[in-house]
C-alpha cells in the first residue's frame, strides 16, 4: 500500500506503508488512513526524526545473518536515514512557510 504525504508548500511524497509506519511511529503519530501535521508540530517532528535516524545509524549490525555464496551479488541496504530524509526536508521546508502550513497524509486504509 502507498501512503501519500501532501504538503501545502512542497508537493507530494509517496512512501510504502511499511516505511511510513516506521517514520510515523518514531514521531508518536497514529498510522491511520488519514492524518495531519500542523505547522507547530513540524519542526519538533523533524528534530525527533533526525534523532531516530541517528539512533538507527548507531545500532549494532546483526552478524548472525546467513553468509552469502562467494561471488553472489549482495542487495544494497537502504537505511532509515535514506528513507526519512525526503520527509525531514518536507517537514522543515513546510514549517518555514507560515502559520497556515500543513502536511496531510492519505492511504487506502490504516497501516
Amino acid at each position: 500500500m502507498i501512503v501519500t504525504f501532501t504538503s501545502s508548500e512542497t508537493g507530494e511524497l509517496l512512501m510504502f506503508a511499511e516505511t511510513a509506519r516506521t517514520i510515523l511511529q518514531a514521531l508518536d503519530k497514529e498510522t491511520t488512513a488519514r492524518g495531519t501535521f500542523t505547522q507547530a508540530e513540524m519542526l519538533p517532528a523533524a528534530a525527533a526524526l533526525r534523532e531516530a535516524v541517528a539512533r538507527a545509524a548507531e545500532a549494532p549490525v546483526d552478524e548472525d545473518e546467513e553468509e552469502e555464496e562467494p561471488g553472489a551479488k549482495k542487495e544494497p541496504v537502504i537505511t532509515l536515514g535514506q528513507r526519512a530524509w525526503p520527509f525531514i526536508d518536507m517537514l522543515e521546508r513546510t514549517a518555514r512557510s507560515g502559520p497556515k502550513a500543513h502536511i496531510v497524509w492519505l492511504a487506502a486504509a490504516d497501516f
